[in-house]
């Protein structure tokens, strides 16, 4: 992607605002009760997936913990570390220049114990998504983000036939595939969410067609937020959670850490992530617990989108363990029983 098209592509999204938005997917946020902490499962393996900026955040935390996350799933993003401190620096991951330096500098993180030993990457399996009619994330940049995980050994499955937007592909979505429009849950008449389970866990169960048989709850972010306040780290003070019954009843069951994009936060979409990503559907039928962390807008730090931070502005260290949000989403990891 060139800098001027990401530019473009963004404001032409955020001028939509919030209430379309809400409009294309007929939610709104509904009002919180308190918010609990999150409850102690029987987790047994970790994966991530996340969405543009959630599919760079997805693909920072199953690098510099690599030995907490089991598998990741990437849509519309590219390699580890592409934005290199400046939103700027996208144009040359864009050109396909610096993958090396990127796999260097990942070398030297895991050599100082700045993030995990890259050898945790060999043979995990990685699912990447990208829609060829996507405007901002251009193929090269996706592409990169194959290479990198392919080049130390990690198992990639990769889509990249669909004439899709920039966007959460699902059978349920309410956007037209080619388009890029929130809520970015594009309906391309097939189901990646299927294809990236079945890459993690071998095979899966049919989804559940009907009404949810768990429960989508909220919970307290301050709670796990370095410092303890999730609005000083540009995240929402509550997250959420979808439990199916079983594994609320104590079963074995895999977590699914699920991040949203920009402009998709549940500042402005509420639930339509969790409800229509088709992640709570495969989680009914195969002992999945899905956590869905929330970034939200903020003057300081500056991240007037929502994003999550895959360029640096929460501060330098935005990429390895240290980094205040990703130490955020793996204490939520831990609180669960990961």
């Amino acid at each position: 992607m060139r800098f001027r098209s990401l530019r473009r592509a963004v404001q032409s999204v955020a001028a939509l605002g919030a209430t379309v938005a809400l409009a294309a997917v007929g939610l709104a946020t509904p009002a919180q009760a308190a918010t609990p902490p999150l409850p102690g499962l029987n987790i047994t393996g970790t994966y991530v997936a996340g969405v543009s900026s959630g599919g760079f955040m997805a693909t920072q935390l199953q690098v510099a913990y690599s030995g907490t996350f089991d598998g990741a799933g990437v849509y519309a993003a590219g390699p580890y570390d592409c934005g290199q401190g400046k939103v700027i620096k996208f144009v040359t991951c864009d050109l396909g220049l610096g993958a090396d330096d990127l796999e260097r500098q990942a070398r030297g993180w895991a050599a100082e114990g700045r993030i995990d030993p890259l050898s945790n990457l060999a043979g995990k399996p990685v699912y990447t998504y990208h829609g060829y009619l996507d405007p901002v994330v251009n193929p090269l940049v996706s592409r990169a983000g194959v290479d990198f995980y392919e080049d130390f050994g990690a198992d990639v499955t990769y889509h990249n036939w669909d004439a899709a937007g920039h966007s959460w592909p699902t059978p349920d979505g309410v956007v037209p595939c080619a388009l890029t429009l929130p809520p970015f849950l594009n309906n391309c008449h097939n189901d990646p969410q299927r294809e990236m389970l079945t890459t993690w866990l071998g095979g899966v169960n049919p989804r559940n067609a009907g009404a949810p048989m768990g429960t989508l709850r909220y919970f307290d972010q301050n709670a796990y937020a370095p410092g303890g306040s999730a609005r000083a780290l540009s995240m929402d003070t509550t997250g959420q959670l979808y439990v199916p019954p079983a594994c609320a009843q104590g079963a074995a069951c895999r977590l699914v850490v699920a991040l949203h994009g920009c402009l998709s936060a549940q500042q402005l979409l509420g639930t339509a992530f969790a409800e229509k990503g088709n992640l709570d559907t495969y989680a009914d039928t195969n002992n999945l617990v899905v956590l869905y962390p929330q970034a939200v807008s903020s003057v300081w730090p500056v991240n007037p989108q929502g994003c999550w931070d895959w360029f640096g502005y929460t501060g330098s260290d935005y990429a390895v363990k240290s980094a205040p949000q990703m130490t955020a989403i793996v204490n939520m990891v831990h609180a669960l029983g990961a």
